[in-house]
């Protein structure tokens, strides 16, 4: 070190002798499912937790517990469109960014990078919400140059978070779904969609309305670090089960397959959606884009130690040798001899259970503008 009239002597000797500064190593936060607090991708400077011996050892075992924040969005358009080959619908709603369920694998963490915050911890703990969904959606589906087809909702983020059950913003939109006669499509991990049987129910009479429950495993377990404040997987069940008594179309998704991790549960999620009056079935194998990647690792390393390289090693045998390939036809379901076994069981399994090979055709041709609340006829 070059000698500096302007720096203390004894802080260069101290500076020189003293032994590296130890990272921290991430603690998990219990009904949190990703383990830090990654930087995003687009920011300058990356952080790293570290012991800079200010701090004692049993605060790092118990950090501060991470609160829940709500900020609104001020966006001025509701509905979202896609030109994906890979999903069944043009346009999708979702009145929140971020989502408490903490979903370790979600592929929409990565979004939270657009906004100057973290995929990991701050997606799940840092909620953003439309208050005026309902009115920005009534704006764009008066327009003249509206056309119907099949609205799509948990296409990004669950539309069923437990923040809706004080917000109640997916209810707002289903109402006026309802009033224009609009087709929709839900996909959930919350048992709270039962809340809004009572407008899904008569949609559903008119061939306007279908829900889909997401089922990753069967075991609590798995459950309570994968997806830690999603409903039960029990309760999932008997989600459809009530929505098909009710006269729901029903389906169940087993998503995300993770090798070596829930891939031996892809039947028995098949058997007991089946059971519980599912319908239709789908998968999806695990999808780990951009930050989600590191994220995924993280918690694998934290929870599943002994399974992280195999798993990592299965998945690279089905995107190329890669950790993601993101090319459409193949991003959902991967290739290589793994992910064509995975595609054979699936396709055996829902065959012997008598499962529909078709989507539900829900009917775009009741849409129509009702009357304006002073009682006047929607002409514009």
């Amino acid at each position: 070190m070059m000698n500096n009239p302007h720096i203390d002597p004894e802080i260069t000797e101290f500076a020189t002798n003293s032994s590296p500064i130890d990272r921290i190593a991430p603690t998990p936060q219990k009904g949190r499912g990703a383990v830090t607090n990654r930087t995003g991708r687009f920011e300058k400077h990356t952080g790293e937790a570290v012991h800079d011996g200010w701090v004692r050892d049993e605060e790092l075992l118990s950090p501060p517990k991470l609160e829940t924040s709500l900020i609104k969005d001020t966006s001025k358009t509701i509905i979202a469109r896609n030109t994906s080959p890979d999903v069944p619908f043009d346009r999708s709603i979702n009145p929140y960014r971020g989502c408490e369920h903490g979903c370790v694998y979600c592929f929409a963490r990565p979004t939270h990078a657009y906004l100057g915050m973290s995929p990991g911890l701050d997606f799940e703990t840092k909620l953003f919400y439309k208050p005026d969904s309902a009115r920005l959606l009534e704006r764009e589906l008066r327009k003249s140059s509206y056309q119907c087809k099949t609205m799509a909702m948990g296409t990004n983020t669950d539309p069923y978070q437990p923040v809706e059950k004080t917000l109640r913003l997916t209810r707002g939109i289903l109402e006026v779904l309802s009033a224009f006669n609009h087709p929709v499509g839900i996909v959930t991990k919350s048992a709270l969609v039962l809340r809004d049987l009572d407008i899904l129910g008569p949609m559903a009479e008119k061939g306007l309305a279908q829900v889909c429950l997401s089922v990753t495993t069967l075991g609590h377990r798995l459950a309570n670090t994968l997806e830690p404040r999603a409903s039960t997987p029990m309760k999932r069940l008997a989600a459809i089960r009530a929505l098909a008594d009710a006269g729901v179309p029903c389906g169940v998704m087993a998503a995300p397959i993770i090798p070596a991790l829930n891939d031996h549960e892809l039947e028995s999620i098949l058997t007991a959606g089946r059971d519980a009056g599912a319908d239709i079935a789908y998968y999806i194998l695990l999808r780990l884009p951009l930050e989600i990647a590191d994220l995924f690792k993280e918690w694998l390393e934290t929870h599943e130690p002994n399974k992280a390289k195999h798993v990592m090693n299965l998945l690279a045998s089905t995107r190329g040798g890669k950790v993601y390939q993101s090319e459409f036809g193949t991003r959902m379901k991967g290739t290589g001899e793994y992910a064509a076994l995975l595609k054979k069981r699936f396709n055996l399994m829902t065959k012997r259970l008598g499962y529909n090979d078709r989507r539900f055709e829900l009917d775009c041709s009741q849409f129509r503008a009702p009357l304006q609340r002073d009682g006047q006829l929607a002409l514009f």
